[in-house]
């Protein structure tokens, strides 16, 4: 298969991906949703292709050192600043770890979907998704509360 079409393929899954845990945290009312998720994992799939394959022109030119991982691991921290943006301390309780959490997940899987690790990417994009998912049905069952969607972040949060 060309590349580029595989390149293109990459960031399509790391997209999709991220966008379906995306419309999770969008029907969930939080902070970061469908738009936000789909484009980490977008960016982080591009990243992720640019680190490994940017440079190609390059490698084995005399005096040029290269490190691939180096973007990469620049993507991390970048989505820590990100993730940091949305965790605020409200009446002695933080609010947006869950939210900072599935950006930080949502950019490993756009990275894994980069690579080329689709199986990978999709059985964590399934793993986030259980857990997000099964912790509102658990607190529901558990506590009886009508309002178990809207609350269960904060719940899991409090100081």
């Amino acid at each position: 298969m060309d590349s580029t079409i595989t390149y293109i393929l990459n960031i399509l899954v790391a997209a999709l991906l991220g966008g379906a845990i995306g419309l999770e945290r969008e029907f969930r009312a939080k902070e970061a949703g469908f738009r936000t998720h789909f484009l980490v994992g977008l960016g982080s799939a591009l990243f992720m292709i640019l680190s490994a394959h940017g440079f190609d022109a390059v490698v084995g030119t005399p005096g040029v050192r290269l490190d691939p991982s180096r973007i990469a691991a620049q993507v991390v921290s970048g989505i820590g600043f990100i993730g940091a943006g949305t965790i605020i301390l409200q009446k002695h309780a933080v609010r947006g770890l869950t939210t900072a959490a599935g950006l930080w997940v949502t950019s490993a899987i756009g990275m894994t979907s980069g690579a080329g690790m689709y199986l990978l990417a999709s059985t964590a994009t399934v793993l986030v998704l259980l857990c997000l998912e099964g912790m509102n049905v658990i607190h529901r069952r558990l506590h009886g509360s009508q309002h178990a969607d809207a609350d269960i972040d904060e719940k899991e949060e409090q100081i």
